[in-house]
């Protein structure tokens, strides 16, 4: 039974990986800000999971942390998410992602913590220079999140170099799923479908890109976290296949008849109407590195994600 300490735990991806390693017989420190719903309910089915309120931008209580239970490896999920979001509060953006992948780094070193694997992401690409691109496509982030996820990736190859860390980098696309904090899409077609009100997508008719279902995320966190020794610091997370949010719209229209969904056709951006940012072309990430190292193996493709969703 391998000791995990998950950060972001209370997080969309951060409880999912929790359940799925205590479900599986890990013990698990969960680590955020607050006890989110998901969470409580996980901590509460699992005596295995133990949470542990506090915020990684504060090194005492990290050290804290770390010097009363040191974990086998960290999966690091907690950050401030999403281009929007970075956009709104550059500086907290740097202070959370940057500022406190440092104070774990740290606490991993001085305590022996070898292992570290980093929920990062393609918008540390910037623009797609071709349709499917793999883990060697340059790294050229427009926004702050991008941006913050990049310095990340340059710090573990940094802490590898100089204190022996192995930092893994999971470059998740639009990861998705029913339980999805943040009202985006694939999730705002399919929502609004099934709730029978019709929505309007502003923005991107044919803007394409791949997107990760929440269980195919999960998968690959575990293969990751498990891998004995890893060849490369940065995996791929996604199907392999773009698709155009029009596409999106008239699947979720197949899936749920008399559904009230139309895409505007001016370029994509991030947000709504009222507060929206450029958004650089994407498609979609060649996952062939992560199938062939770790086996992942992705069920679901964005029919059958959003099927997931229909009662």
């Amino acid at each position: 039974m391998a000791h995990i300490l998950v950060t972001g735990a209370s997080g969309f991806v951060g409880a999912a990986v929790v359940a799925a390693l205590a479900a599986r017989g890990d013990r698990v420190t969960a680590f955020d800000m607050g006890l989110s719903p998901a969470l409580r309910k996980i901590a509460e089915q699992y005596d295995s999971v133990r949470p542990v309120l506090g915020e990684i931008t504060e090194c005492p209580a990290v050290m804290a942390l770390f010097k009363e239970d040191a974990p086998d490896c960290v999966f690091h999920a907690a950050a401030i998410v999403g281009v929007i979001a970075s956009v709104r509060a550059p500086m907290r953006t740097f202070e959370v992602n940057i500022g406190g992948s440092i104070n774990l780094l740290e606490a991993m070193r001085l305590f022996g913590t070898r292992r570290m694997v980093h929920m990062s992401s393609e918008e540390t690409y910037g623009a797609f220079q071709s349709e499917v691109i793999d883990e060697e496509h340059p790294q050229n982030p427009l926004h702050p999140y991008g941006v913050s996820k990049l310095s990340v990736e340059h710090l573990g190859r940094g802490y590898k170099e100089q204190y022996g860390l192995e930092v893994i980098h999971l470059r998740a696309i639009w990861v998705y799923g029913p339980d999805l904090p943040r009202e985006r899409v694939p999730n705002s077609f399919i929502n609004a479908a099934m709730a029978g009100r019709p929505f309007h997508q502003p923005f991107g008719a044919d803007f394409v890109c791949d997107h990760t279902y929440v269980d195919d995320m999960v998968d690959l966190a575990l293969l990751a976290i498990d891998k004995e020794e890893h060849p490369c610091d940065a995996y791929n997370v996604g199907t392999g296949t773009g698709v155009s949010l029009r596409e999106i719209a008239e699947i979720a229209t197949e899936l749920v008849p008399g559904a009230q969904l139309s895409v505007g056709n001016e370029p994509y951006r991030h947000g709504d109407a009222d507060f929206n940012v450029a958004c650089v072309h994407k498609g979609a990430l060649d996952i062939s590195r992560a199938r062939e190292v770790l086996g992942y193996d992705p069920k679901f493709d964005i029919r059958k994600g959003l099927m997931a969703f229909l009662p």
